[in-house]
């Protein structure tokens, strides 16, 4: 399945720049079977008609309110120093479901400031690339003390490496319906970061006795948690 970005309702229109792609790039001609999502669980499915410059889906049919993964995942990560890294987390989380994704600007980051609209379009391509028809939520930069002001302690999970203090193995967590995990900077959270967390009571996870680069810990939540996934 060929599958592209744009509008369904309240009419079906492919998005400008994957009707260039569609035309200067695959060379797409009328005729061709294609598909198009809104990124919100629609899916149109229809025939090709290129008019001038133009290129439009015709005869299609719409399917409404695809289900989507569950339990649904929230990652707020502290964006590595190195961009290249923090693109892999978000193309290879977006393939196996994550529902949003934060940003956090933390006491000990290296990196302060991100092109969101550049990894909006990371997002895009990656649902794209594997079918799917929700696309994550991309939230802005934010501090970690505004983060936290909308957190929900049970649903709520910070993974840190400070062995001195309690944690849970994340195999022992309990899974709600929505679930939001924090990951540090390359030099994690600072103890100030995890005594607030705790305060508030929010549960501390380790995911095992590696230390793991902070794209490498997001993307084993990911993971773990696609593997709970319907």
């Amino acid at each position: 399945m060929k599958l592209f970005y744009g509008d369904i309702f309240p009419e079906i229109r492919i998005d400008d720049e994957e009707q260039q792609h569609i035309l200067k790039v695959l060379r797409m001609k009328s005729g061709d079977v294609l598909s198009l999502t809104d990124g919100k669980g629609n899916l149109a499915r229809g025939k090709l008609r290129i008019e001038g410059k133009k290129a439009l889906l015709e005869n299609s049919h719409v399917a409404e309110n695809l289900p989507d993964f569950h339990p649904k995942l929230h990652i707020a990560i502290a964006p590595t120093k190195n961009i290249d890294r923090i693109d892999f987390f978000v193309e290879k989380a977006t393939e196996m479901g994550i529902s949003e994704i934060s940003f956090l600007n933390t006491d000990n980051s290296e990196r302060r400031n991100l092109n969101i609209e550049k990894i909006r379009k990371k997002v895009i391509a990656a649902c794209k690339q594997s079918l799917r028809t929700h696309f994550p939520k991309v939230n802005d930069m934010v501090k970690f003390k505004d983060f936290i002001r909308s957190v929900h302690p049970g649903k709520t999970f910070v993974a840190h490496c400070d062995a001195s203090l309690e944690r849970s193995r994340i195999q022992d967590i309990e899974i709600p319906d929505e679930i939001t995990v924090l990951i540090g900077p390359e030099g994690d959270f600072s103890r100030d970061e995890i005594n607030i967390l705790s305060d508030i009571g929010i549960g501390a996870i380790t995911l095992g006795s590696q230390r793991l680069r902070t794209e490498t810990a997001g993307l084993y939540v990911t993971a773990w948690i696609y593997s709970k996934m319907g």
